[in-house]
């Protein structure tokens, strides 16, 4: 491998998460994305019809019964000679940590907004994750076709919501009913609304003659074939004055903000009726970051380092619901990628060989020969060595810094029905937290047995009582704890049994016998950090590294 290959191919990568709040339309956006880039020919949506086609992304059980994303999928494709690793993650707050997770891998953000909703609160979570990674973050106003809020009222709520400024890249013309289209502001062109079933899926552009908003041509484009002039003029003043406005009171656009993620460009169009996407994919894919330096406890590592590197954020059992097998999903940062190549577990200290490395296509999977910087492979463990966080390099000993695990809200007991599935629960319990769908703490003294789980969102309690009656054959029973917070705790002095003898708390191990205290109220969690000063108490830790 030249030097010259790995910039070459790092230069060509794109690696983005989309991320919104629920019914937003963000994996109906994803299968339009998909369709341009030649993967898939027939873009399912997502509706709660039994004889609908499921999307692509979905391709767990319980998402197709359910009609929502649940568990982030890696999709790839090629796009006018550039490779894009689209990483489509869950809308439903009840999976957000899979997200928080999946973020760390991304080196960009395509954030949906519903026009008619604006700003909702998933969204602003999701963008805040984004902040503190300093991504840039691309907006796609979805649902013009329907009534919509005010374009400019948008705008102003990103900014005085999320705190991040904008740049129009496109602008709605009308909307709802009165939808026609796009004005391109950095190419001067019109893309004229039509749906799927009126033209093909590749844009909308006016007639050649149409030079630009002012155009008298325009107009007459804007009336249609049934030559509404009234209604025309109307539309084509409020787009003059819009643009106007937006000239004078808006933000230059400056790439270097951008890609510090400071500056949004904001693109209109409809996913469902794939209107604008192409035009958002192709500025998008000029804008967007190649693969960027990683940060490590020891510095940075650049992503043309001659010297393989990569991290595990996140693992799937059971793709291949016939063969029970466990992926964990490793994005590259440096070097090459090869095929049987061995490499440093650093975590476990020891020499590994990959030796099956998929690549993803929702379900589907295909062996690979090699992989660059920005890509994400999938690695069959099949020993279960690999967890959230691991760090696998080449010829050095370093890590990249952990992922974290979030505290729960929410917290079950689970009893299983068929005490003589003991063992299949415990493999199903373990799999599954190592997904991240639940996390496990042990009662003190009991070592594996009766477990606590505790999960972000309370939703991800009824996958993990699905998902073992459907890959492990187990029934359990689920009930509800009156914890709503837990903190690791770090210090001298820690008396976990007074914590445990308090009526309001509970102390419980976590999978790496890290001490951590439930607790039934805020006010509890306040008096606890009150009277014991020499603890720390941790909404958050790192995923252990050795």
């Amino acid at each position: 491998m030249s030097l010259v290959d790995l910039q070459r191919e790092v230069a060509r990568r794109r690696t983005f998460a989309i991320i919104s709040h629920p019914d937003a339309g963000k994996t109906t956006l994803t299968e339009k994305l998909l369709l341009y880039g030649g993967a898939i020919h027939l873009a399912g949506a997502v509706r709660a019809k039994a004889n609908q086609r499921h999307t692509t992304s979905d391709w767990m059980e319980i998402e197709k019964q359910r009609g929502i994303s649940i568990s982030s999928s890696v999709l790839q494709f090629e796009y006018q000679g550039v490779q894009v690793n689209l990483l489509d993650t869950p809308g439903h707050k009840d999976f957000s940590e899979d997200t928080y997770r999946t973020l760390t891998a991304a080196d960009a953000a395509v954030m949906l907004i519903d026009a008619a909703k604006g700003v909702e609160p998933q969204t602003r979570k999701l963008f805040e994750v984004c902040r503190m990674r300093g991504i840039p973050i691309f907006t796609f106003m979805n649902k013009l076709d329907r009534p919509s809020r005010d374009p400019l009222d948008l705008l102003d709520e990103l900014e005085k919501v999320l705190g991040i400024r904008t740049y129009p890249m496109t602008w709605p013309i009308g909307a709802g009913d009165r939808f026609k289209g796009v004005y391109d502001r950095h190419a001067r062109e019109v893309l004229l609304y039509q749906t799927e079933g009126e033209a093909n899926v590749k844009g909308r552009l006016a007639p050649k003659g149409v030079s630009g908003v002012d155009d008298p041509a325009f107009i007459q484009l804007l009336a249609g074939p049934e030559g509404d002039a009234d209604e025309a003029k109307e539309l084509h003043d409020q787009l003059r004055s819009e643009l106007e406005l937006i000239e004078m009171a808006g933000d230059a656009f400056d790439k270097n903000q951008v890609l510090a993620g400071q500056l949004s460009p904001v693109f209109f169009g409809s996913a469902m009726n794939n209107f604008g996407i192409e035009r958002f994919l192709q500025r998008f894919i000029e804008m967007a970051p190649a693969p960027a330096p990683r940060t490590t406890v020891d510095g940075p590592i650049e992503p043309i380092d001659p010297r393989f590197s990569g991290f595990i954020f996140k693992i799937q059992a059971n793709m291949d619901p016939s063969h029970r097998d466990r992926v964990a999903f490793m994005r590259v940062c440096s070097g090459k990628f090869t095929r049987n190549m061995s490499v440093n577990h650093v975590r476990m200290k020891k020499e590994v060989k990959l030796s099956r490395p998929l690549n993803f296509f929702a379900q589907e999977r295909v062996i690979i020969e090699e992989a660059w910087p920005g890509d994400i492979v999938g690695l069959l463990d099949t020993t279960g060595d690999l967890r959230i966080g691991d760090t696998l390099c080449e010829r050095a000993q370093f890590e990249y810094e952990g992922v974290p695990r979030f505290s729960p809200e929410h917290f079950v007991s689970v009893m299983i029905l068929d005490p003589m599935k003991r063992k299949q629960l415990k493999k199903g319990l373990e799999q599954l937290a190592e997904e991240g769908v639940v996390q496990i703490y042990k009662q003190r003294g009991l070592g594996d047995k009766d477990p606590i789980l505790g999960a972000v969102g309370a939703l991800q309690f009824e996958v993990l009582q699905f998902r073992l009656k459907a890959e492990y054959g187990v029934d359990v029973r689920i009930e509800r704890l009156p914890y709503i917070h837990a903190r690791w705790v770090t210090g001298a002095g820690l008396d976990a049994d007074y914590f445990e003898r308090r009526e309001d708390s509970r102390c419980l191990e976590d999978r790496d016998g890290q001490p951590v205290i439930l607790f039934k109220s805020d006010w509890g969690l306040r008096w606890a950090q009150e009277n014991y000063k020499a603890l720390q108490f941790h909404k958050t830790a790192p995923m252990v590294q050795g």
